[in-house]
């Protein structure tokens, strides 16, 4: 499995993300990005399939313009929302004269692991290997080539709605692509976020995007919950657009150019004018004011996680909390995480060229994590594009043609005063003392 060209898809709530990768010698090299305005989606759910197909259209399109390529396959990630982590386990007897394991046996004791009942609103995702045992002895990553009469798997099987697993689906298909693998991206995040250190001691990976904010528990290795969020950078878009009385589009400039989110390193002598909404009338402001708005926003956020921590069951990480995701690229964050957790915080950027951005974190694991997942199982994952892009004639899919026999034609289609020390002092102390 070398020099493979593989292409992820994030779905985020503000920016449809697309990352070409290849993959040589199991080094994974960024070659292509591609970004677009998410429209159809909120708070990480797709809510109009034209509007998301358009975007998936245009984030496709920009990545493939840049590598002068096109794109025909793409690995999903899903957020995780809705998902649920099942337990599994496989056994089966090695029928080699030889007794050595072979691809088909891992390939026949991961189907077996499969074998497991889930409501029917829930449809399989993705099936996360925790390690072989052969003959009993455990710790196994690649039992391929050991000799036994015994082959054992223990791993996760991830489930999610199913609705949501069609909805994604068809979106796809209409913007005229193959789904190769689909993954779950708190794992993918985890794959460049965290260190194998942290993942054992047990660590927080907070990734705050645009609509929603998911927060990951990992624990001895191992993804121990998920849970989602429904606040992002566009909730502090609003606070600013609300406090300044101005409209979306000029609070989210206000905030990419002057925003910070600690209140007491904020500077007072950075003034702006803002346009009021209706009137046109300018007032001045200054990045404390701002910053009043904001930091009340990521505190809430910040207070949220450690009540979602505390429901999975954790009062101490000793690997501290990582954070990442677009709304981390603006200054003051990480310190007032610091501030509120009082212990060890850092933020995860992708070790990339090309992308070396919080946003970005997601859409590169995944195809670092679906590469080594595909890896591991033994399944064969093949080129996601081809030599020559064709930029005008992406023709939508006809998921139900009503003339089946009839050949498909193109279509083209235009489509927040000072830091609140005391009670959020408190309510950590709860959480984690």
């Amino acid at each position: 499995m070398a020099n493979e060209v593989l292409v992820s898809l994030d779905i985020g709530t503000s920016q449809i993300k697309v990352i070409i990768g290849e993959i040589a010698e199991d080094s994974l090299n960024i070659i292509g990005v591609g970004t677009a305005k998410s429209k159809g989606i909120k708070k990480g759910g797709i809510v109009d399939i034209d509007q998301a197909v358009q975007s998936i259209r245009q984030a496709i399109e920009s990545a493939e313009r840049m590598v002068d390529m096109h794109i025909h396959t793409v690995i999903i990630g899903y957020n995780g929302n809705q998902v649920e982590l099942l337990p599994c386990q496989g056994i089966v007897a090695v029928p080699n004269d030889d007794k050595e394991i072979n691809d088909e046996d891992v390939l026949r004791v991961i189907d077996n692991a499969k074998v497991i009942s889930y409501p029917p609103d829930r449809e399989f995702l993705d099936l996360v290997i925790k390690q072989f045992i052969v003959d009993g002895l455990q710790g196994i990553n690649d039992p391929r080539g050991m000799i036994g009469v015994r082959l054992e798997m223990e791993g996760t099987i991830i489930t999610s709605s199913r609705t949501m697993i069609h909805n994604t689906t068809k979106c796809v298909e209409r913007a005229q692509l193959d789904i190769q693998d689909q993954v779950l991206q708190p794992l993918a995040a985890g794959a460049i976020a965290l260190s194998d250190d942290e993942k054992e001691l047990g660590v927080a990976l907070i990734d705050i995007g645009g609509g929603t904010t998911t927060v990951s528990v990992f624990d001895d290795g191992e993804l121990r919950g998920t849970r989602i969020i429904p606040i992002g950078g566009e909730n502090i878009t609003k606070d600013i657009s609300y406090g300044l009385k101005t409209s979306f589009e000029e609070a989210e400039k206000i905030k990419i150019n002057h925003g910070y989110g600690y209140f007491p390193d904020a500077n007072e002598d950075e003034q702006f004018d803002v346009k009021a909404i209706g009137t046109g009338d300018m007032s001045t402001f200054n990045q404390k004011d701002l910053s009043d708005i904001i930091e009340a926003r990521l505190e809430e956020v910040f207070v949220l996680v450690a009540k979602e921590i505390s429901k999975l069951g954790y009062r101490d990480l000793p690997g501290g909390f990582v954070l990442t995701g677009g709304t981390m690229l603006m200054p003051g964050t990480l310190e007032l995480a610091r501030d509120l957790y009082q212990g060890n915080v850092r933020v995860a950027v992708p070790d990339y060229i090309g992308v070396r951005e919080p946003q970005y974190t997601a859409g590169v694991g995944i195809l670092k994590f679906a590469y080594d997942n595909a890896k591991v199982q033994g399944k064969v994952l093949a080129d996601a594009v081809s030599d020559q892009a064709h930029y005008e004639e992406r023709p939508e899919k006809n998921v139900k043609p009503k003339q089946p026999k009839q050949p498909k034609q193109p279509k083209q289609k235009k489509q927040k005063n000072e830091t609140k020390e005391s009670s959020v002092a408190k309510l950590f102390k709860v959480f984690f003392d």
